[in-house]
This record gives structure tokens, sequence and C-alpha cells, in this order.
């Protein structure tokens, strides 16, 4: 049964999500500040979080930080907020996805499976470790490490690292790495790839203005180069 943490302060929604996640089987703790939402992240591991920014007590962006620093579950951003800078400014805190309200219920569901795929632990695949000049990638641990020091990163950055070291060498398109690491239903939301591949950069290239492993097909895709 997946666990999943759903924070938000405004009661409706709070029913309606532990109904609606309840019947289809997972196993839903709930809080509405963001200090309960922390609390309850200690205390039952959720496999998903999904947290809304406006909060009583903190701001949602101040929450999402303090989970990031210890908490690998992938985390969809619900906000009524829906100015592009609030999007990128939630990605690039660490949040894996972004809903606005008011959401359709099967849309943000299937949101849902998609951050649980992603979160998810596959099976060890025997894949070898790729190694570069500045850092390693070992594809069956599914561990990064630089300068002998393993490297965080969110269930969405390993995804998207994943695919382009697993293609080495070859052209990834934009659309097809949307699809494969978000789902379908992201196939134009480019700004994700942007984000997201600046984090690893910052993570993982010496320079990460002048990128020597992650790099960038301006207008086609991405490109992993050992």
């Amino acid at each position: 049964m997946t666990r999943v943490l759903v924070v938000d302060d405004e009661p409706q929604i709070l029913r309606a999500l532990r109904i609606n996640l309840s019947v289809r089987g997972y196993e839903v703790t709930t809080a509405s500040t963001g200090a309960a939402a922390l609390r309850a992240a200690a205390e039952k591991h959720p496999e998903v979080v999904v947290l809304d920014l406006g909060l009583p007590d903190m701001d949602g962006i101040e929450v999402l930080a303090g989970l990031r620093g210890w908490c690998t579950a992938p985390v969809i951003v619900l906000s009524a907020r829906t100015d592009s800078s609030d999007k990128v400014e939630a990605l690039d805190a660490g949040a894996d996805d972004y809903v606005t309200k008011p959401f359709g219920m099967d849309e943000f569901l299937a949101r849902l499976r998609a951050a649980v795929r992603r979160g998810a632990a596959a099976a060890d695949t025997g894949e070898p470790v790729v190694v570069t000049d500045s850092f390693t990638v070992d594809l069956a641990a599914k561990k990064v490490t630089r300068d002998g020091s393993e490297i965080h990163l969110t269930p969405t950055e390993w995804g998207m690292l994943e695919m382009l070291v697993r293609n080495k060498g070859k052209l990834v398109g934009q659309k097809e790495l949307l699809r494969e690491v978000w789902g379908p239903a992201y196939a134009t939301e480019t700004h994700y790839l942007r984000v997201y591949l600046a984090q690893l950069r910052r993570k993982l290239e010496v320079d990460p203005s002048k990128p020597r492993h992650l790099l960038t097909e301006t207008g086609m895709g991405y490109r992993f180069q050992v």
C-alpha cells in the first residue's frame, strides 16, 4: 500500500483527497500546517507528498526545503498560484510536479501515479557503472558519487539522469524525455527539462555554465557524453 502525505489547510480538499486516495488503495496521512507536515513526514515516511504552498504557519516552499534536506519521496505541489515564476521556484526547490487549483481529480490521480512510478525503487538490473572525469553513475545501485561522496538526487533528477546515461552519446528528444520521466501528459512541459537539467549540472558538472557531460542540443533535446 503506497503511503501518501497530503498537506493542505483547506478541509474540503483534505477530505476529498483522503476519500479518493483511500478508495484506490493508498494509505493517506493528512496535515494542515507546515509543522505538522514535517512531523508526519518524519513519522510516516511517505512514498509521495502532496503539498499546498499557502499554509497558515509557513510557506510551502519552506516545507519543501525542509523535506528535501532528508526526504527523497516525490513531491507534487498543489497550489492556487498560477504564475510561471511560482512553478519554476517550486520545481527549483525540489518539487517533482506542480498542479494548479482548481484541478480535475482524474488528472491529479494520473500525476500521482506518475510520481509514484518515479519514486519507486527499481529492481537491481545489473547495469554497469558509468564513470566520467567529474562524477560516477551506478545504474544498478541508483547512486551518483562525486569526489568520493554520494550526491543526493531527487527521484525526478535521477530519472532524467538515468535516461540520458542509458542513451550515452545519443540525442534524447525533449518529448521523449518528458514522456519517459514525467508521463504522456507532460509532452509540452519543456520548462521542466530546463529546470532539472540546470539542477543536475549544478550538482554534477565541474563548471555548470560550461557543461562537458550533460549537453543541450538546442531545440531538439539533450545528450550525455562521457
